[in-house]
């Protein structure tokens, strides 16, 4: 059985769509029990890394995937979101403002100043959200310094580059085209997690693998023939 994991955020009924149609029995599902029975799971995802935690330790799912994923070795996938909870934390957690004060500056009747205003650094309102913590990496936000040619968030097709060999991209073109929506990039600190890179004026980390963890930050169920092609190989996963 195929769990997509519900966590009350993203595009479960996109990919359960994609599946159907692949003629692949699957269920969309925030139990731990169907968690821990699953023989792969999907973990998808569309919104803000914060929140998504937050929804996961509400729902009791954090220790379940944990034990499917690490104990149990169930083969997973992560889409955008789904993969980026796979780091061990997240710029996505962090919330600024800046504040500014004003002041009456003293004058006496036959001065003219004008009131003045004061501002504060941002302030920090909160720490880096952890993350489930699977791939040593961390989440960033986009920081282009040609704003108009590269916009964020990074929404379009963009080319993948294939940097090992791997069953999830079995038959994939090396030059393939994928669907991206994001504003955050997953960054990994060790090279050999890395499955697929793509440039958006830098060069950012697409995919990443290790054991049976797959992560993608494109959105395969939007990628049509290539998308199609990537599920069909993580299911043939053993």
């Amino acid at each position: 059985m195929l769990v997509i994991v519900d966590y009350h955020m993203g595009n479960h009924h996109s990919v359960k769509k994609k599946l159907d149609g692949l003629k692949v029995e699957s269920i969309i599902s925030s139990d731990p029990a169907d968690i821990l029975r699953a023989d792969k799971l999907i973990l998808p995802g569309v919104g803000h890394f914060g929140k998504a935690m937050e929804n996961l330790r509400k729902l009791n799912l954090i220790d379940a995937l944990n034990e499917a994923v690490l104990v149990k070795k169930t083969p997973i996938l992560g889409i955008c979101l789904g993969m980026q909870l796979m780091a061990k934390s997240s710029e996505e957690g962090i919330s600024t403002d800046a504040r500014c004060t004003s002041e009456n500056n003293p004058r006496s009747s036959s001065e003219v100043e004008p009131r003045t205003s004061r501002c504060i650094e941002p302030v920090e309102m909160s720490e880096v959200e952890m993350g489930l913590g699977w791939f040593d990496a961390e989440v960033l936000k986009f920081k282009v310094n040609d704003t108009l040619r590269f916009k964020v968030p990074h929404t379009g097709w963009n080319s993948i580059s294939i940097e090992k060999e791997s069953t999830l991209m079995h038959d994939i073109p090396a030059d393939a085209k994928f669907y991206f929506v994001h504003s955050f990039y997953f960054k990994p600190n060790n090279e050999e997690d890395v499955l697929n890179y793509t440039d958006y004026e830098s060069r950012f980390a697409s995919a990443v693998s290790k054991d049976t963890i797959y992560g993608v930050q494109y959105h395969p169920e939007k990628s049509h023939d290539v998308g199609l092609l990537l599920l069909k190989n993580f299911l043939e996963l053993s």
